[in-house]
């Protein structure tokens, strides 16, 4: 009971400290464990994702911020009950300012769209949001300076099931260090929201024979994300990895 109310204090502390940072003076309640999805929730969760979005423009937490072009900080709907967290923008990403917007982005939305959803039915975004020098992973000084801005994200948009794409994703929601070979074909608990990782897209492009990994990946995705809005599986209520029968 001690340790609950120890996660639970030091949940809402990070909450409040965020709503701070974003200049809000209103508290958004949940009913039921989820969080309301009528106009008012969507107003103010577009409102509070602009609000973010301008504030990560003008980051300087690392060097990235001194050779990017600009920074990439998500796209989609602020209602989405789907978000898809990639690693880091890469060059096509980096001059658009908009993620998954090349070869692999074009990938992406052929798989979003394999399981019924538009681009603009999800939420998109990355670990870093500014691409590193010549697409090279990202250090760890990096993710630490820029997962504030990702963690902001999740909990103003609140999705039912995260889909990571690659290592770096799965492994830093996560908090492992298993590769993603091991996380991959298994549903686990992130904060109190079903996650799936799978390869990374850019992966495929490189590797197609993983094709068919990802296609199993994402139908288990699918499966997750309709049991959850049917009711078959109580939100929060993963507290281990399931593997699919």
């Amino acid at each position: 009971m001690a340790d609950e109310l120890r996660d639970l204090v030091g949940l809402t502390t990070r909450y409040l400290a965020q709503q701070g940072e974003l200049g809000e003076r209103e508290l958004y309640l949940t009913e039921g464990n989820r969080p309301r999805r009528g106009v008012e929730h969507q107003v103010g969760a577009e409102r509070r994702l602009t609000r973010l979005g301008g504030r990560v423009r003008s980051c300087t937490r690392c060097g990235l911020s001194r050779t990017r072009t600009q920074v990439v900080f998500g796209a989609g709907s602020a209602e989405a009950k789907l978000v898809f967290v990639g690693e880091a923008p890469g060059r096509d990403e980096d001059l658009a300012g908009a993620p998954f917007v090349g070869a692999a982005g074009r990938l992406l939305t052929k798989i979003i769209e394999s399981i019924g959803f538009r681009r603009d039915m999800v939420y998109i975004t990355n670990i870093l949001k500014c691409r590193p020098p010549e697409n090279r992973n990202p250090l760890p000084e990096e993710i630490a300076c820029c997962c504030p801005h990702l963690d902001m994200q999740l909990d103003i948009i609140s999705p039912l099931v995260i889909c990571t794409l690659g290592t770096f994703a799965s492994q830093t929601l996560l908090g492992t260090t298993l590769p993603i070979s091991s996380l991959r074909g298994r549903v686990w608990d992130c904060r109190g929201t079903m996650l799936v990782p799978t390869y990374h897209p850019a992966a495929l492009l490189r590797n197609p024979g993983w094709k068919r990994r990802v296609w199993e990946d994402v139908q288990l995705l699918r499966r997750v994300y309709d049991d959850l809005v049917a009711g078959r599986i109580p939100r929060g209520a993963l507290k281990a990895p399931l593997t699919p029968e």
